[in-house]
């Protein structure tokens, strides 16, 4: 036993230095744990857990320097179980329970295009007929199979008679579960109408502002470039793929060039890169610049406002949250003079991300910028 923890010891102490890539790791598996309880744990288990959490942190502080990776190591599985917990808590909405048709009004918040190729309505301040405010859906999601109405327009409060139902689970053990997606979404209904769309209410100043601004945007590409090309302009820099069609969605698919719609890494990497290449290039024209200035600092933070600007008027999903905090901390490495490119900040990436969204973990993109890395 001896001879074990003294290999043991010597095994962690040769990692000191790499040490932080498992922080990352150990939150992964505390955020996994959450996700992989049968019952759900209530506001003292989460308690519990944090005490321990911390009680761990403490005692790794009064440890021997062997015992101490581990020590920390559980406390950051305590502490991602408790994120995720937290996490699911904030989000929580009212879930319809039933089917329902009948009345549905809310404000227009997104506007995309169905698997049927049909647009669809994300509303908020829903309203629905005989249903209690306390039971009502914060958000809830509608297809258009209705001909004719008002056009849909940002932030536009509209109603419809609409056949509504609770978000389904997985299809098959292990599958995609959308009704864990729409939980973390807020989405607790969704459905179709084949009825015309009435406005009630045009939109108000400074309401969505941001949201009203990508989708003016969307429409000026669509209207400059015709067809599939604006389209596909718009779904790559506002995010909102409404405009393309079924076919072009499927052509993508086959030709395994669909990911191109999710803004990324790709598109951040893309635009932050070439600000930052094309201003340090820029200013090293010259001379004064270049012996007073940091202008490879100057053009890392212009790079980072541009990519900041981008999150914004992409919409911020999830995807784009990934690649942005990314780029942002290889961009303040460069400012701070420290290595860009290295696994501990790809390691300091996936933490930001998952404290700030510990449901990322389960997604594709996640697993695949951080854990195939």
């Amino acid at each position: 036993m001896q001879r074990l923890g003294a290999r043991l010891s010597s095994i962690i102490l040769a990692q000191r230095g790499g040490l932080f890539h498992w922080v990352p790791v150990c939150l992964g598996l505390g955020i996994g744990g959450y996700f992989a309880l049968r019952v759900e744990p209530g506001l003292f288990w989460l308690a519990a857990c944090a005490v321990a959490a911390v009680l761990a942190m403490i005692l790794a502080w009064r440890s021997h320097a062997a015992v101490q990776p581990l020590l920390i190591g559980a406390g950051l599985m305590g502490g991602g179980l408790v994120l995720a917990g937290l996490r699911a808590q904030a989000v929580g909405a009212p879930v319809l329970g039933w089917r329902y048709y009948g009345a549905v009004e809310g404000r227009i918040i997104g506007i995309d295009r169905s698997a049927s190729d049909a647009v669809r309505l994300t509303l908020d301040r829903v309203h629905l007929d005989r249903v209690a405010p306390e039971r009502t859906p914060q958000r809830v999601r509608i297809s258009l199979h209705g001909l004719g109405g008002s056009a849909p327009r940002p932030r536009m409060v509209v109603m419809t008679t609409a056949h509504l139902s609770p978000p389904a689970g997985p299809v098959e053990p292990g599958g995609f579960d959308f009704q864990r997606h729409s939980w973390f979404l807020r989405l607790g209904a969704i459905g179709y109408t084949t009825v015309p769309l009435v406005a009630l209410e045009l939109p108000g100043p400074g309401e969505l502002r941001v949201f009203h601004w990508r989708m003016a945007l969307s429409a000026r590409f669509q209207a400059v470039l015709k067809g599939e090309t604006g389209a596909f302009a718009a779904a790559v820099t506002t995010g909102d793929r409404s405009g393309m069609g079924q076919d072009t969605l499927r052509a993508l698919r086959v030709s395994n060039l669909a990911h191109l719609l999710a803004i990324s890494g790709l598109h951040m990497g893309l635009l932050a890169g070439f600000v930052f290449a094309a201003l340090r290039k820029g200013l090293s024209l010259s001379n004064r610049a270049t012996l007073f200035w940091p202008i490879k600092s100057v053009a890392a933070l212009a790079a980072l406002a541009a990519a900041t600007g981008y999150l914004v008027l992409s919409g911020g999903s999830i995807a784009t949250e990934r690649a942005y905090v990314m780029v942002a901390v290889a961009l303040v490495a460069v400012m701070a003079q420290r290595r860009a490119i290295s696994l501990r900040a790809v390691a300091l990436a996936a933490v930001i991300v998952l404290v700030l969204r510990p449901e990322a973990l389960l997604s594709p993109g996640f697993q695949m910028s951080f854990a195939a890395t």
